[in-house]
């Protein structure tokens, strides 16, 4: 079921997608979530840390965050606080590397890590949590739908539905709209964060990285140097096609709702699955006219976003 949603209206200058996106991450303060970390220890030697906020509920959400972001973002921490309202843990996955901790292996985390979600599910589940809700914010919602539809089928029956907000679902020509003159400062920012984590890691594995010549100015560049042979693909292009969640979507067999703006300067014309939506009834596909990259500021009385007040509708309708 596709629906083009005119609910979110932004306060008149948040229509314009820059403002949107930046102001929450400048300046939105969240109060009211104490996060207690936990470091679990994956198969493969290495850790994910998980921000919990707990109120001793049965049901809880699992938060994926954005690229080069962490679980103290607040579109993370702001959700917490919207789910725990609402009677539900909450817990904020940290992918490798963005902990404010660099994780002990060369291998860090991607747009299509899809298995470390896979981990703490089954973390989740055998700590007696009986109703879970995935969210995921870009790369993160990008990562909950790739791994819904790996599962398909045998997806744990304890997943009761999904959100996923301002998804790349498409990431080569998701590449190529963050590469435009609009969005430059965006992706410098991106590029900074990625080139010094690998810095820092070629010192720490000595002889493993090529960081010889200047450093990567795009994700093409970065991608083909680092991200791909690190984590076993050819190359940027191999990596993008088979980390699009697009080409799975009709895989996936619980209630999940994407949301992406329409205004949104990160995602082209292929991260808005209108056909692949319709095909697929556990689908939903709304597309605001406004809210700009993980934005959808509101200016409600009781400090919740529009975004979070939609996703706790949602789920708790599954």
């Amino acid at each position: 079921m596709v629906h083009s949603k005119k609910n979110y209206q932004p306060p008149l200058l948040f229509r314009n997608r820059h403002l949107n996106t930046v102001y929450p991450a400048l300046f939105r303060r969240i109060g009211g979530v104490n996060y207690q970390r936990e470091r679990f220890f994956t198969p493969d030697h290495d850790f994910l840390d998980l921000d919990w906020s707990k109120i001793g509920s049965n049901k809880l959400v699992i938060l994926l965050h954005g690229l080069e972001g962490s679980a103290d973002r607040h579109y993370i921490r702001g959700m917490a606080r919207a789910f725990n309202q609402e009677g539900w843990d909450a817990m904020g996955m940290n992918f490798r590397s963005c902990s404010g901790e660099p994780n002990a292996l060369l291998r860090s985390y991607h747009m299509g890590v899809s298995d470390d979600l896979s981990i703490i599910v089954d973390h989740a589940i055998s700590l007696g949590y009986r109703n879970i809700a995935l969210i995921g914010f870009s790369l993160g919602g990008n990562v909950l739908l790739k791994y819904l539809g790996e599962q398909g089928h045998g997806v744990p029956s304890e997943i009761v539905g999904a959100v996923a907000y301002s998804v790349p679902c498409h990431i080569a020509s998701a590449n190529v709209e963050i590469g435009k003159w609009f969005n430059r400062l965006y992706l410098k920012q991106f590029i900074d964060g990625l080139n010094a984590k690998i810095l820092e890691k070629s010192n720490r594995f000595p002889g493993q990285l090529d960081i010889t010549g200047n450093f990567a100015r795009n994700f093409r560049e970065f991608d083909d140097r680092y991200t791909a042979p690190i984590h076993g693909f050819k190359d940027a292009e191999d990596y993008w096609e088979s980390s699009s969640s697009l080409y799975i979507l009709p895989e996936i067999r619980v209630p999940c709702l994407i949301i992406n703006a329409k205004d949104d300067s990160f995602l082209s014309e292929q991260c808005y699955p209108v056909k692949e939506v319709a095909a697929n009834a556990m689908l939903k596909l709304e597309i605001p006219d406004y809210g700009g990259h993980v934005g959808f500021v509101t200016d409600d009385k009781d400090g919740l976003y529009w975004s979070e007040r939609r996703a706790v509708d949602f789920i708790l309708s599954v």
